[in-house]
């Protein structure tokens, strides 16, 4: 008896079963669902999202002051949910208007879905530095942009204030200036540089009475931003009772304050509107801003650039923004401010 043949295979020996049907192809078209609920992106954890359901939700039908109408807060429920795969790589942020189907019933454990976004009426954004071309989506849907300021300890930053001033008229909303601890520094020498802008305001300091501040919240959806230390989670605490959001001292050895805030809410105020709570921020980029939209924040500037050359940069030889400082037209720290925006956006054009 012979020694039988060791066999070797290749891919030549695999049977291949052909058919005449080609595979079917994925659908585009994407279900209905016509039973969803309106919801409210309230926080957002980890790819959670908490949504308050029912009751009249803000964002809604709105008067000539902009104000939302009267609520039905026993109707409501917090659901949590997750986003649907059909949404992509959409985002979803605080204030987002939102659909969703399953288990909307808020019991514990329970988890909804997300299956659809509404169109946005404003969006509050930022990049990382003025150098990054991520934008990054903060709030949507606010009416007021709060620009909480100290005046002292640590000291106010007009710099910042003029970013957060550019940053609101991009995302169409209307700007507030909050200064905070007057107890401590009179603000009479911010406010020379805002008063003439028109850019509305309001005073106050810690344990003081909030009245004012109250009224012009009341009834819209305001977000709050400002740096770190400037009393802001102080602030949202007298606001909102059992806000219970963590406050720390201002740091003695660099002056600024510590991140105590960590992640945006929505809370709502006992008077009526909404408050959306942010972490401090230390800087806040304006790389997706247009150098149009960047002129167009500096109203006390706007006019005099009438008389600049074709083409002028504002930051060169010619411009005639020096000129209007120099006869007192404006506040020069203004200029310098402008022109510090507008040298960062050209940088990044270069780029």
């Amino acid at each position: 008896m012979g020694s039988a043949l060791k066999r070797y295979y290749d891919e030549d020996d695999v049977r291949v079963r052909r058919s005449g049907r080609k595979s079917r192809p994925r659908t585009r078209i994407r279900p209905a669902h016509a039973d969803a609920v309106d919801g409210f992106v309230v926080a957002v954890d980890r790819g959670r999202y908490t949504c308050l359901v029912g009751g009249g939700l803000p964002g809604g039908d709105r008067d000539q002051e902009g104000r939302t109408g009267p609520e039905d807060k026993d109707e409501r429920v917090l659901v949590v949910a997750m986003k649907a795969r059909e949404l992509g790589r959409k985002g979803i942020v605080v204030g987002d208007r939102v659909a969703l189907v399953g288990d909307v019933s808020g019991r514990p454990d329970t988890l909804a879905r997300i299956v659809r976004v509404a169109e946005r009426r404003s969006i509050l954004r930022r990049t990382a530095d003025d150098t990054d071309d991520v934008e990054r989506p903060i709030v949507a849907n606010a009416d007021q942009l709060v620009i909480v300021t100290a005046l002292a300890d640590p000291p106010p930053r007009p710099r910042m204030i003029d970013r957060l001033l550019v940053a609101a008229y991009d995302a169409g909303v209307d700007p507030l200036l909050c200064l905070t601890k007057s107890d401590l520094a009179p603000p009479d020498e911010l406010l020379e540089i805002y008063r003439p802008l028109g850019v509305p305001y309001v005073v106050v300091y810690k344990g003081g009475p909030l009245d004012e501040l109250r009224e012009r919240l009341a009834g819209r959806v305001s977000v709050l931003v400002g740096h770190s230390g400037v009393g802001k989670s102080t602030l949202v605490n007298a606001l909102v009772p059992n806000a219970q959001r963590v406050v720390q001292e201002v740091n003695a050895v660099t002056g600024r304050g510590r991140h105590t805030s960590t992640s945006v809410v929505a809370l709502e105020l006992p008077e009526g509107g909404w408050i959306i709570d942010t972490p401090g921020v230390r800087s806040f980029g304006l790389a997706h801003v247009p150098a149009e939209t960047v002129l167009a924040a500096f109203p006390d500037l706007v006019d005099a650039t009438a008389d600049c050359p074709k083409g002028c940069t504002h930051l060169g030889d010619g411009c005639a923004l020096d000129a209007f400082v120099a006869e007192g037209g404006a506040d020069p720290r203004r200029l310098d401010s402008l022109r510090r925006l507008l040298a960062n956006r050209m940088s990044m054009d270069e780029s």
